[in-house]
């Protein structure tokens, strides 16, 4: 998409929008925010309709928004323990809402507290999967991403190669990369393709991330052998508007609009167009070879040159929602593209000064839901999509570059390009089906049954040697993984078992020389791999503080189609050898809250797992140490432990969280031989990692209702070895030296706007979440968002 055409289509659509949003904020139902008598916020109130199961909970801010379509005169009750119950009645409209801010007193009779049940993210948490949610909507002011979220959550770690848009990867109690999978609404982000990845995604996007470890439910299906990200999205039903805008150091620009549009009869419009454009240009410590003198200079700092990012992205849906066939039936697109310069390999050693790569995706998609489809308790989500998108990579300039920025022309009997001459262009034509239905047989029991069908099919080009595409051989992978589930839930205990089968068809072509033969021999290949895994998850509630959990499963993850074809020679070469991975995944968890008095309240989250996996799918660098390959491990086993601590005080929040990993080599014999690295910790993963975060919410400055935030944020990575262990002595054992990083952010409210400004690694440390692949130094960045 040119930019000029989508800037063309970002400011038409909001003229389109803004004038109706703004006639139509609040149509119906109570708004307002909760406070003690000293005008402190409580976090945490039930706010609720007498008579009726309507209710909500206040969030950190105090603020609710009750939604109703009742009119007339209402009860309304707002209760919180250490304080008294709230009761009035008001008068409801049809076309507005009202406005009610509550000063609960202070009373300690725990028997007026009404329970009203849980808001929907305590429903996750209190399920018997070990279960992290991250609510996203009380970060819509910072300026994170999806990844970058993440990567502040329990047993979570996102590595990156660089700066933004360089390439990620998260890892979860051990498992990284595609063991760990990523879901958009209950959708598999397989075959979005690299033009949307988790880095390039506001975190304005997302009403809430639900983090699945070691167990995963059936009703995502696909195949996780560690765990599972799901990313719901906002979800309206009335008109709305969000736009941000956020500059920050390395010429790092960030713009998104979130949009809702609902006409007469329940016809809506989705609307969400990001972009990030960064010149990544920040300054890293590494020796320098001159290109042209041959003169070598040990540990000098220097800026990047050429590793420009920019991406845009556009998601549309329309259809109607709240009808008799369908509560919600949407057909969409998702266009985006990427220009990403490619400054380094897979070491710093290797610069590079043209090298770069461009994508797109051009993906329709159905959505369906409908609760009580045909008979009561039955519910129906179908999903589908077709990414019809492209990327290619372009490497064709008889030059190389050093550090500096200089180059040297090559000879004409050198091949050319920079690390090898080529413009190839493929399609990986990647489509899914994913459906999942639900029956409740009656209050305290539920089947469910899903299946995920995903298909690749590699189309490739060589626009160098046109010649060479009369001969495109097979690659391609289809997967369908089918569950089906039992759940049964009581008053203080539930229990999960759901079983799995997982099937993969794989068709290449493969070489081979015979014996005396310096002829290759192809012959086309079809491998059918099966696959049965299940598991059982269950928890007990000893009271209302106290939760117990545990949950086994037998996983299985199919190989992908870029780890089995490569991805282009962008960083990947491909190994259609791998065999599928699996694994026995324990969790044991405990959960427990105390109140010390109405305003000083704990909450201690501790989980120990234990992972044994089988032919583990790990990456390591080829032989020209450039690209990356990767291999099956036999034996691979994993024991560790989180924990996690949470505190506030009125206005003041503190947190932190620990992940200890020791993930071994369990392979003793290779081939006949002992293994020289059996035992050894897997290198290129951190093992012991935390976060701590405060927070201090000031509200109602000058009695103006405007609120001012205060955050910092703590990361800490203890060092880990970036090959085995074992292997080398003294300072031939490279490895990423322990990493601490302080941020500050500070955010001003008042009525739709907000202003935030923020500071990453404040004393301006060395990172690197891989070895010689130093991140940005310390960066300042300033975001403006408007709400309606």
């Amino acid at each position: 998409m040119n930019k000029k055409y989508f800037l063309i289509i970002f400011f038409n659509l909001i003229s389109i929008w803004v004038i109706p949003v703004l006639a139509q904020q609040y149509q119906n139902g109570v708004y307002g925010t909760i406070t003690d008598q000293d005008g402190n916020p409580v976090a945490g109130a039930t706010i609720s309709l007498a008579g009726t199961k309507t209710g909500v909970i206040s969030d950190l801010t105090g603020a609710y928004h009750l939604k109703t379509n009742l009119i007339g005169s209402q009860e309304i009750k707002v209760s919180f323990i250490g304080f008294k119950t709230y009761t009035e009645t008001i008068i409801l409209e049809a076309t507005s809402s009202y406005q009610l801010n509550i000063a609960l007193e202070t009373g300690y009779n725990l028997s007026e507290v009404m329970i009203i049940g849980k808001n929907k993210i305590q429903e996750i948490e209190a399920l018997a999967y070990n279960v992290d949610v991250i609510d996203a909507t009380k970060l819509k002011n910072s300026t994170l991403d999806v990844a970058h979220a993440l990567d502040r959550a329990s047993g979570i770690r996102m590595r990156e190669s660089g700066g933004v848009g360089s390439r990620m990867s998260l890892s979860m109690n051990g498992f990284r990369g595609n063991q760990v999978k990523i879901f958009i609404d209950g959708i598999p982000m397989d075959n979005f393709g690299s033009a949307f990845q988790l880095n390039n995604i506001p975190i304005n996007l997302a009403e809430r991330i639900e983090i699945y470890k070691g167990v995963v439910p059936v009703g995502l299906g696909a195949d996780a052998l560690g765990g599972a990200i799901n990313i719901i999205t906002n979800t309206y039903e009335k008109d709305r508007l969000d736009l941000s805008y956020s500059y920050g150091s390395f010429n790092t620009h960030r713009t998104n609009v979130d949009m809702t549009k609902v006409f007469k009869n329940d016809i809506i419009v989705n609307i969400n167009a990001f972009q990030n454009y960064s010149d990544n240009d920040y300054k890293v410590n590494v020796d320098v070879a001159d290109v042209n003198t041959g003169a070598y200079s040990r540990n000098q700092e220097v800026r990047r040159f050429h590793d420009q990012y920019h991406n845009e992205t556009f998601i549309g849906s329309f259809g109607v929602i709240n009808k008799s066939y369908a509560d919600r039936l949407l057909f969409g697109i998702t266009l985006g593209q990427v220009y990403n310069e490619i400054q380094t390999a897979q070491r710093l050693v290797r610069v590079f000064g043209q090298r770069h790569s461009r994508s797109n995706i051009i993906m329709p998609t159905l959505k369906y839901q409908k609760k009580d489809l045909f008979v009561d308790g039955f519910d129906a989500s179908i999903n589908a999509n077709y990414n019809l998108g492209k990327e290619q990579v372009i490497d064709t300039v008889n030059r190389r570059y050093d550090w500096y920025g200089h180059h040297k022309e090559l000879g004409n009997g050198n091949p050319g390009g920079e690390q090898s001459y080529t413009h190839s262009r493929f399609q990986n034509n990647n489509g899914l089906v994913n459906a999942s239905f639900n029956y409740k047989i009656d209050e305290h029991q539920k089947l469910s049954l899903s299946n995920v069908f995903t298909s690749f099919d590699r189309k490739q080009e060589n626009l160098l040697n046109p010649e060479e595409n009369n001969y495109n051989p097979p690659r391609k992978s289809f997967k369908n993984v089918l569950g089906i589930g039992y759940q049964i839930e009581q008053k203080d205990w539930s229990t999960t078992l759901f079983a799995k089968n997982y099937n993969q068809v794989n068709n290449f072509i493969q070489s081979y020389r015979e014996s005396g033969s310096n002829d290759p021999i192809e012959i086309e290949r079809y491998n059918q791999l099966n696959n049965f895994g299940w598991g059982i998850a269950g928890t007990y509630f000893i009271d209302d503080r106290l939760q117990l959990k545990a949950s086994y499963e037998k996983s299985y993850r199919l190989p992908t189609g870029n780890e089995l074809f490569g991805d282009g020679n962008i960083t990947l070469e491909g190994n259609t050898d791998l065999k599928p991975e699996s694994s026995h995944n324990y969790n044991f968890g405990i959960a427990y809250s105390f109140i010390l008095s109405h305003d000083h309240r704990f909450h201690f989250d501790g989980t120990l797992f234990y992972r044994d996996a089988k032919d583990f799918i790990r990456p390591r660098l080829n032989t020209n140490q450039v690209l990356q390959t990767m291999e099956n491990l036999q034996d691979v086993t994993n024991l560790g432990g989180e924990l996690q601590i949470n505190y506030t005080h009125k206005n003041f929040l503190a947190g932190m969280n620990l992940t200890y990993e020791n993930l071994r080599n369990n392979t003793k014999y290779v081939e006949g031989t002992e293994s020289l690295v059996y035992r050894d910790r897997i290198p290129n993963m951190p093992y012991f990692y935390g976060n701590g975060n405060l927070t201090y919410n000031f509200s109602n400055i000058m009695n103006t209702g405007n609120q001012l935030s205060l955050g910092y944020n703590l990361l800490y990575v203890h060092a880990f070895y970036r090959y085995w262990p074992s292997l080398g002595n003294g300072d031939s054992k490279y490895g990423i030296p322990e990493q601490w990083s302080h941020d500050l952010t500070a955010t001003y409210m008042m009525d739709h706007f907000s202003f935030t400004l923020e500071i990453r690694n404040i004393l301006d440390k060395n990172l690197y979440d891989n070895f010689s692949l130093q991140k940005p130094g310390r960066s300042f960045t300033g975001k403006i968002s408007y709400t309606f």
